[in-house]
């Protein structure tokens, strides 16, 4: 069955999906997406998915041609018409066909399109035992260059840093800001639990402000672990407890080692397996209904 897409107001067979080689997003990296999960036919936490989607367009100038609501309705229809329970939503806004030149205005109307499908991120194995990651020396941009909480489509910054670390024999590497601080990893959030507590950097570090982070945080206070955003240092992940990291693709994971030093005994915690039972959990019973 060929996979349908949605195209600018069309559900389309995956081989007539196709963009302009003039788009902006294409020629420039010029426009925002979001990474989207679905259990048991019912789609995680949509509607914040959809308002970030929006609040990075705002952000970089892009006004929007649908609602949210419109976008939502989309969403839900293109997983449907996939035949699918689970899996992962690609939404893509691009600034749409322009000229060569980098003067976004002369985009007549951006180009959306909406891919649903199913996603592996890591192997099951490291779930079970944990990832080990090093530090890229690749770091995140400073927010006077591009402001972290825009997903945009300009993720090469992300890309050079996950390289270093398939190089390094790693799947997933810290990113470290201009001030030597972790910021996030090549794709996701970090969290790290010591004495009890967890711990995670803040925003203006340098992290995106994640959906899943921002889950994480509340099942905290759900199951009474003390949370903070506060400036972590490498020596802090050294010294930490337990670690691991939460993604909409990646979902919750635990870490047990960074630059080959050992996190806690390294094996996955205790208080990482409340987290993740408690999140999985949350995704198997809310959601926007795909019916």
């Amino acid at each position: 069955m060929s996979m349908k897409i949605w195209l600018d107001g069309e559900l389309v067979d995956e081989n007539e999906a196709k963009i302009s080689v003039f788009d902006h997003g294409l020629l420039y990296g010029d426009g925002v997406f979001e990474g989207i999960r679905f259990y048991k036919r019912r789609v995680f936490r949509l509607e914040e998915h959809v308002r970030r989607l929006f609040d990075s367009a705002r952000a970089i100038v892009m006004k929007m041609p649908w609602s949210e609501e419109e976008v939502c309705r989309h969403v839900v229809e293109t997983i449907r018409a996939n035949g699918l329970d689970d899996g992962y939503v690609r939404l893509v806004v691009t600034r749409g066909t322009g000229g060569l030149g980098l003067n976004p205005f002369l985009c007549e109307r951006p180009s959306m399109f909406i891919i649903a499908s199913t996603i592996t991120l890591y192997p099951k194995e490291h779930y079970e035992n944990g990832l080990a990651l090093i530090t890229c020396a690749t770091r995140r941009p400073t927010p006077g260059a591009l402001m972290p909480q825009v997903k945009s489509l300009n993720y090469l910054n992300n890309v050079m840093a996950k390289v270093e670390a398939i190089q390094a024999g790693a799947l997933e590497g810290i990113m470290l800001n201009e001030q030597g601080y972790v910021a996030e990893c090549t794709g996701d959030n970090i969290f790290v639990i010591r004495d009890g507590e967890l711990l995670t950097p803040p925003v203006a570090a340098g992290a995106l402000d994640g959906i899943t982070r921002n889950v994480i945080l509340e099942l905290g206070e759900k199951l009474g672990v003390p949370c903070r955003e506060v400036t972590l240092s490498r020596y802090d992940l050294f010294t930490a407890d337990e670690c691991f990291l939460t993604g909409t693709a990646a979902e919750v994971i635990p870490v047990v080692s960074l630059d080959q030093r050992q996190i806690g005994d390294g094996k996955p915690g205790a208080v990482t397996r409340r987290f993740l039972d408690a999140f999985h959990e949350l995704t198997g019973s809310t959601g926007t209904s795909i019916d």
